[in-house]
């Protein structure tokens, strides 16, 4: 069985995605199946396109209708963290209200062995801390009461940060995508604002 691959898709482009993969596999007839919108292609190639903020869709199979469910929440916030490095992002609808992008420096792996080894990782994992602690620092000022959060990066490391007593409302808010970044800059973020807003296609082509 063919396998089937992930692509974002901005909601301004959705409907000349469509009609794209029309054109590329001889037609495509919508439905709507357990949620979300599914096209079928006369050569057996299908997509399922489902909605961000973990939203249903049960409107007519049409793909104009469906982009049009995809505005983003009124308040919403974004979490990246990587070890070494995270980032924030508070949002009203598509518009990052505050943010804080913040790096701490996480030593790398060793090849030393025995007590060294040991003394090493103890040291890394104390500068790893010293990081989470800092992001639920920033995470609890700028995401206080949103109701809904995108989280993406290393799932260990954002799993420490909203392990922090005074993220569990927040912990209780993450919705899918989880979004999958490099280090987190600027641009990192601005992308993962773009991404979590976006209609996620899965393809499978014959």
């Amino acid at each position: 069985m063919p396998a089937s691959r992930l692509v974002l898709v901005p909601p301004v482009r959705a409907e000349r995605w469509v009609t794209n993969f029309g054109d590329r596999h001889g037609g495509c007839r919508l439905e709507v199946r357990d949620g979300g919108l599914v096209g079928v292609a006369p050569d057996g190639s299908v997509f399922t396109a489902e909605l961000p903020f973990d939203r249903t869709y049960d409107g007519p199979p049409a793909i104009v209708p469906f982009a049009a469910a995809t505005p983003p929440p009124d308040s919403w916030g974004v979490l990246l963290v990587r070890k070494g490095g995270f980032a924030i992002a508070r949002l009203h609808g598509a518009e990052i209200v505050e943010s804080k992008v913040g790096q701490r420096h996480v030593q790398g792996r060793t090849k030393a062995g025995g007590q060294s080894q040991q003394r090493f990782a103890r040291r890394r994992d104390n500068q790893a801390r010293v990081a989470y602690e800092a992001a639920a620092d920033h995470a609890a000022r700028l995401l206080a009461g949103v109701p809904v959060l995108v989280c993406g990066g290393d799932r260990a490391a954002v799993d420490a940060v909203l392990a922090d007593a005074r993220l569990v409302r927040l912990a209780a808010a993450v919705v899918q995508p989880w979004l999958a970044v490099p280090d987190p800059r600027r641009a990192v973020l601005e992308q993962a604002v773009t991404d979590a807003g976006s209609v996620r296609m899965a393809v499978t082509n014959a």
